[in-house]
């Protein structure tokens, strides 16, 4: 693998978050700079999978005037897409049937055929096991992590967290004088998959009395008991925020959707679930708020906005030195380089130990255990 470089690739896979197209920016701007061409791929690999769909190209060059005044942006310019994994792409059968297939090799050329030297991969855990898997076969990689989730491994963050967290907790403040205004309970469900990062951020940071997350399967009477201890002090509300991958000690995680072939399953109806239960225990008025994608939208924080485009502007340093197969990482002190093998298929759950988790211990915050 030579390391001249004269062209390279951009793409967004997987659930949107702000910083996207900070990180797009910093990526062409850090390519032009060293006299590199940068072209973006459209949602995810369809702009190379399906060429047909895009009239004005599905993979487009993008230059210092195309990203101008983007990185405040939320979404991505490019689009994205968490479905139609390359690695396992659904394909209808004559009989009806559904089967996966590897389409991996067409991406690499097109790589080939176009005169790409490496690819820019941004995404979360799924798109970085594609990218890892693409490494694997020869093409220059280096991966930027994103998810709001913030359940990535080997990072201390990743952009976009610190938005949904913002956003999550100003819906807590607004909540806490309507609810106190009815004396209600107040259900929020918040994303977050399988990790309760955002959860746990945004309850203690927005003063919710009980949190639900994965990492601790939760005891409903234990909420209750909350709720009545709280309205025998007379403080007759009360804050109960849920991650979407919560699980009761006794049950299952609710799903919008289950798995089906090219797409994972979609995690979703557990505060509804808990809202109606609660009212049945405490006997009390009780409301259901989900943030859902609310919580993917809008303007990068400074935090996010920052971070995304050290993580561009570090690719692209990562490749001119040689790098490929490796993910940018952002480290307690600096931006690091992690192996991409040791990031893929490797959740980041919140630590039973955790100094946040046990804050919220000491505030008094129901974990329902």
């Amino acid at each position: 693998m030579t390391n001249t470089i004269r062209r390279i690739a951009v793409n967004t896979g997987g659930g949107d978050a702000p910083g996207l197209n900070a990180v797009i920016q910093s990526v062409v701007i850090a390519a032009a700079n060293r006299g590199w061409e940068c072209y973006g791929i459209r949602d995810g690999f369809n702009g190379i999978l399906f060429p047909e769909r895009y009239p004005q190209g599905g993979v487009i060059r993008l230059t210092r005037d195309k990203v101008r005044g983007i990185g405040h942006l939320g979404g991505t310019m490019l689009g994205t897409t968490n479905k139609g994994d390359p690695l396992h792409f659904p394909i209808t059968m004559p009989d009806g049937s559904t089967r996966e297939i590897d389409r991996s090799d067409e991406i690499l050329t097109y790589f080939a055929t176009h005169q790409l030297d490496a690819l820019v991969a941004i995404g979360g855990d799924g798109s970085l096991t594609i990218a890892n898997a693409l490494h694997q076969k020869g093409l220059r990689v280096v991966g930027v992590p994103k998810t709001i989730d913030n359940d990535l491994d080997k990072t201390f963050t990743t952009f976009g967290f610190d938005t949904a967290v913002a956003f999550a907790t100003e819906c807590l403040d607004r909540l806490h004088s309507t609810a106190e205004s009815h004396q209600r309970v107040m259900v929020v469900e918040v994303m977050g998959r399988y990790a309760g990062w955002i959860a746990l951020h945004a309850g203690i940071a927005g003063n919710a009395h009980a949190i639900l997350m994965p990492e601790i399967s939760f005891d409903l009477e234990q909420v209750a008991a909350k709720i009545r201890a709280r309205d025998g002090e007379g403080r007759l509300y009360s804050i109960v925020l849920v991650a979407e991958g919560a699980r009761p000690s006794d049950g299952h995680r609710e799903l919008l959707a289950p798995a089906e072939a090219g797409h994972a399953e979609r995690l979703g109806g557990i505060g509804e679930r808990i809202g109606q239960a609660l009212a049945e225990r405490t006997g009390k008025d009780t409301r259901v708020v989900v943030l859902g994608h609310l919580l993917r939208g809008g303007s990068p924080t400074a935090f996010d906005r920052l971070a995304a485009l050290r993580f561009g502007a570090a690719a692209v340093r990562a490749l001119d030195e040689g790098q490929s197969g490796i993910m940018v990482s952002l480290g307690l002190t600096g931006v690091d380089y992690v192996a991409l093998e040791e990031v893929a298929g490797h959740m980041k759950a919140v630590p039973l130990d955790s100094d946040t988790l046990q804050t919220g211990r000491d505030l008094g915050i129901c974990f329902g255990d």
